[in-house]
Formats: C-alpha cells, structure tokens, sequence
C-alpha cells in the first residue's frame, strides 16, 4: 500500500507540475487561467477527429462530388487534397506549439504579422474563423436535418411509395432542435464534454470501419475498379467536358470532409501539456481522418454503378445518392432496405457527434475573441460559468447557426453560401498565419516543442499557395451556361466576409482593436 500511495503521489504531482507549466506559459502568452485544465492529449484529438468526422462530411457532399466530378474526381482528388491539407495541418501544429492558446489563428496571426500589421492580419483573420466556424456549424447541424428527413422518407416507403417527404419548414425546425440540443451538451463541465468528445471519435472510427466492410459484402451489383479510379462524369449536363477541370469541381467534397481540425487549438486553454497536445491533437486527428475517409469514400463509391439514377429526384430517397445507394444495395440482398437505414443512422449519429464538437469549438473560439474585446457585446460573450465554461457565447453559437440557416427557407442555392464559407473561409482563415509564419516572421519564430525545423517554410508556403489555389478554384463556375440556378455564390459568400471585416476595420476598428489584450500583469 505504501508503494501504491507513493505512485500516486507521484502521478498526481507530475499532473500539479504540468498544469503549472502550462498556466505559467498561458501567462506568459499574456492570459490568465480561466478556463478548467481537464482534457488529455486524447481527448484534445477527440474534439477534431469528431468534427471532422468523415462520415459526415463524405456523406454530406457525396451528391455534390458525384455530380459535378464524378468517382475518379472524388477518389483520385482525395489523394491529392491529402498531400496539401497535411503541410496545411503541420504548419498550424507548429505554430499551434508556439502559442497554445483559446484565440488560436487571429492571435497567431498577430504575433506573426509584424508589429505594423498585427491588429489588421488579427481582425480579419479573426472574423473569417468564427463566420467560417458559424457555417461549419450551420451545415452540420442543417445537413443532419436534411439525413434525418431521408431516414424518415424512406421509414415510410419512399418517395415512390407515399413515404413523408418533410417541408422546409420541418428541416429548419428539426434543426433548430439539434443546435439547441448541442448548446445543453456544451453547457456541461468539461468533464462531460470530454466524454462526449470521445464518445464521438469512437462512434465515427468504430462507424466506419463497420460500414467499409459491410458495404460491399451487402452489395450484390459492385462497380469496377476501373470505374471508381477512373469514371469522370462528363455527362452531367452542367456543359463541361474537361477532365482536369471536372477532377477540381470535385475536390470540394474531400475538403470540406477534412475540416475543423482547428478545434484542438480553441480547445487548448483547457488542454493539459498544451504546447506538445494540441499539435499532436492536429497531427493525429488529420492523418486518421484522411486515411478513414479515404477507405470510406471508395467503399461507398464501390455500390454507385448509375449516376444518374443515384442523382435523381424521382428516386424512393428523393435524390439523396448515398442514401438510395445503401438502401438499394441491402433491398436487393434481403428484398429490405431496413439495413440501409441503419447504415445511413450510423452516419446521422456521426453527423450529431460533429455537430456538438463545433460548437464547443465555436465557444472558446468567441470566447477567446470576446476576450480581446474583437466581438460585440464582448463583455458579455466572454463570461464564465461556475463549472468553467463560456456559457453565454455556446448559446450565441446556437442562435447564429440557427439565423444562418434561414436562407435555407429562400433557396437551396443561397444556403449552399454558407457551405462555401465554411469550407473557404475557415481554409483563408487557417492560411493566414501561416503566412505570416514564412514571410513577417520567417526569421523571427520561435517554435514551441513541436516544429518542423528546416523544413517549416517550405511545407508553410505550400500551405499558402495550397490555399491560395483553392480560393480561385472554388469560385469558378461550376455549370456552363451560367444561370440563377447554378450561380456559384462562393466569391460573393466569401467576399461578403472579406468586405465587411475590412470595411468595419477602416470605418471603426482601426481605432480602438490593437490584437489580443493581456490580461495578466507580465
């Protein structure tokens, strides 16, 4: 027993000295404590690996991927967004390491930029982080309502059958039910959440690996490989014929499916051993989800041998691919698509786990804005409960990305803007200290205990130039003859962003934002 006690001492000790360590360098970075220090290295990754939650995202895009790139674009494309999206990924470890704390990219881009430009490249990167985390959240929660009104559609024999096809109205209202669901999961201490967090990245690892071997041992009609690795959809009827502007149409789908990983940096003021943790929460959650997804999207383009068929409005899930593919393949097995709907259920639970980890991203992320009084109404926004946590801005959270998805209720096309900022703009937002890192500061930064060494401005500037690609290619047309119907609203989505940070900059905030405030005496 002695022995035992002694253990324990030790641990317990060992943990004291850690918490000191990491509060002491949160001083140093010019913040106090507020925050309570409960969560491991694994439950830092479990925050990320939840919200990028493959699943989720493959599933989310599949319709959009399939029709305007077609299998090999989505497959082929997975590959190289792996490459660029891993040197995005370890460029903001590294910087992550250096300055592990809530704020995240715009304070990183503060301490980067130089002191001339600090409070500018703060404020906008700033606000196209937390618009871009408003949307992320929006079309989680949004794109669950819609999975879960297919479920029901064919619960109740389809379209084809007088299954309950829900209104617009009923989508808004299940997912204004989801968001407020998540703002009482992120109302609990960081305990709770943790486990939740967890939770979530087991559902979605142990999710998929059960759906990339159930999937095609179920189907009885597979497609070939040649087809999977090879099959453009040039007959799409959107007027382009192009191989290689068809393959970047559908890059958006693998993107967007690997998004979010910026949590472990907002999560990092209530992460033990924060400078080694929330990298290596980054790192890890990246690489995982990058392969997971990659096994998951060829398993399920494996069951997709008719596009348009897939693509239709006149199928039993009303035009939702995966979902008709799923259920097709386990009714042609056992006359039933029952299995389908649970494999679909599967990915809906995935999708709920997202949901609930953006928000607690969102949070610390306001919370942390709110803080350097970038936000308004900043002194309410950055109060904190008796169980430590950002209480009243996890429910801002909850109303914007409710407002956000009013657009829903005036067009398909307006509610894809916040789609495209979500996946845009948070990309610019995690370019943009990174940037900084190899221009400003090329001979200026100091790494933390993760880093690149020599090779962190070479990955950094393809970081950049990844992004900087991605910009110019998500704002192209996407149909030709360009129409109201097939407008590609991105540069104005994003744009709008842009536009109106930098012009409340240049009318206000130009004269009272001077980057993150200290709040401690140094």
């Amino acid at each position: 027993m002695a022995v035992s006690r002694s253990g324990t001492a030790g641990v317990a000790a060992a943990g004291d000295a850690t918490e000191d360590a990491d509060r002491a360098r949160l001083h140093q970075l010019g913040y106090k404590q507020e925050l309570k220090r409960g969560l491991s290295l694994m439950s830092n990754f479990a925050f990320s690996f939840s919200i990028i939650s493959v699943m989720a995202g493959v599933t989310t895009t599949y319709n959009g991927g399939l029709r305007y790139g077609g299998p090999a674009s989505m497959t082929l494309g997975w590959l190289v967004v792996a490459f660029f999206n891993g040197c995005v990924a370890l460029s903001m470890a590294e910087i992550c390491s250096a300055y592990p704390t809530s704020g995240g990219l715009y304070y990183w881009s503060a301490k980067l930029a130089g002191e001339e430009w600090a409070p500018l490249a703060s404020w906008v990167t700033g606000w196209f982080n937390i618009v871009g985390q408003w949307a992320a959240t929006t079309s989680t929660d949004f794109s669950l309502a819609q999975l879960v009104q297919v479920i029901v559609l064919l619960g109740t024999g389809g379209a084809n059958g007088g299954g309950y096809t829900a209104s617009k109205y009923v989508v808004l209202a299940m997912h204004g039910f989801f968001l407020v669901l998540h703002g009482l999961i992120n109302s609990l201490p960081i305990r709770w959440l943790s486990w939740f967090g967890k939770l979530g990245a087991f559902w979605n690892t142990a999710g998929a690996f059960t759906l990339v071997i159930l999937i095609p041992a179920v189907a009885k009609e597979r497609a070939s490989t040649k087809f999977i690795f090879t099959h453009f959809n040039d007959d799409n009827g959107m007027g382009i014929h192009g191989k290689a502007y068809i393959l970047a149409l559908g890059l958006l789908t693998s993107q967007y499916s690997l998004l979010g990983y910026d949590a472990s940096a907002h999560m990092i003021e209530e992460t033990k051993n924060a400078d080694w943790s929330g990298p290596m929460g980054i790192i890890s959650s990246v690489a995982l989800s990058t392969t997971f997804g990659w096994i998951f999207l060829v398993a399920l383009t494996s069951i997709v041998t008719d596009i348009p068929y897939l693509l239709s409005p006149d199928n039993d899930a009303g035009g939702y691919a995966v979902a008709q593919a799923l259920y097709a393949a386990f009714d042609r097995r056992y006359g039933s698509g029952v299995g389908g709907l649970v494999c679909v259920g599967v990915v809906a639970v995935g999708i709920f786990f997202a949901g609930a980890m953006c928000i607690a991203s969102n949070s610390r992320m306001g919370y942390a804005f709110s803080r350097d009084r970038a936000m308004p109404l900043s002194r309410v926004w950055l109060r904190v409960s008796k169980n430590e946590v950002p209480l009243n801005v996890v429910w801002l959270s909850v109303v914007v990305a409710f407002v956000m998805a009013l657009t829903s209720l005036g067009s398909a096309v307006a509610f894809q803007a916040m789609v495209s900022i979500a996946t845009l703009g948070q990309y610019i937002a995690y370019a943009l200290p990174i940037f900084f890192r190899v221009t400003t500061a090329r001979r200026s930064f100091v790494p933390g205990p993760f880093h690149l060494g020599r090779y962190g401005v070479v990955v950094g500037w393809a970081a950049v130039l990844w992004v900087a690609f991605l910009t110019v290619l998500f704002s192209l047309p996407v149909a030709y003859p360009v129409a109201k119907d097939n407008f590609n609203y991105t540069p104005v989505a994003v744009g709008g962003v842009l536009l109106l940070s930098v012009g409340a900059w240049v009318v206000n905030a130009r004269f009272w934002f001077q980057g993150p405030i200290t709040n401690v005496d140094l």
